[in-house]
This record gives C-alpha cells, structure tokens and sequence, in this order.
C-alpha cells in the first residue's frame, strides 16, 4: 500500500468500502430473507403475533452465532495453513 499515491489510496479504500458494503447487503438479505420464510405465515395482521417474533429473534441468534462460529473457524484454518506454509510444507 505503501507504493500507491494518495489519490491511489483513496481510490482503493473506496472500492473496499463499496464492496463490504455489498458483500454486507448480501449476508443481511439472506438473513431476513431465511428468517421470515421460516418464521412469517399468517398474514392476518400486518403486526407480528408473539410467537412469530419469539422465532424471528430465536432465528437471528442463531444465524448469527452460526456465522461468527464460521468466521472463528476459517480463523483457525487459515492460521494452520500459514503455519504450515511457514515451515515450508505443501
């Protein structure tokens, strides 16, 4: 990074920006989109009834905590594949 003008930085630190705002999109789409689906099925009421928002809040804990479990992982294994590459095997 340290090659690059400033103009150039920016230009790059706005590209990030823009793409984790949609990779972001992306996750946060999938989220409501599986959890409605699985929890929203009477459209009576344009309200929530109390067990539908009990499933909705149950369903995005647990998304969630999926998630962050996956990330924790990919953590891990990309560290022991660093390692392993360190100490030159293949």
């Amino acid at each position: 990074m340290d090659s690059l003008t400033n103009s150039e930085q920016q230009i790059l630190a706005d590209r990030i920006q823009k793409r984790q705002m949609k990779q972001f999109m992306g996750i946060f789409g999938n989220l409501v989109d599986s959890c409605f689906t699985s929890c929203v099925d009477d459209f009576q009421s344009k309200a929530l009834s109390g067990r539908e928002t009990g499933c909705l809040s149950r369903c995005v804990s647990k998304w969630m905590a999926t998630n962050e479990r996956m990330g924790e992982r990919f953590a891990e294994l990309n560290a022991a594949e660093m390692e392993r590459q360190q100490r030159g095997g293949r």
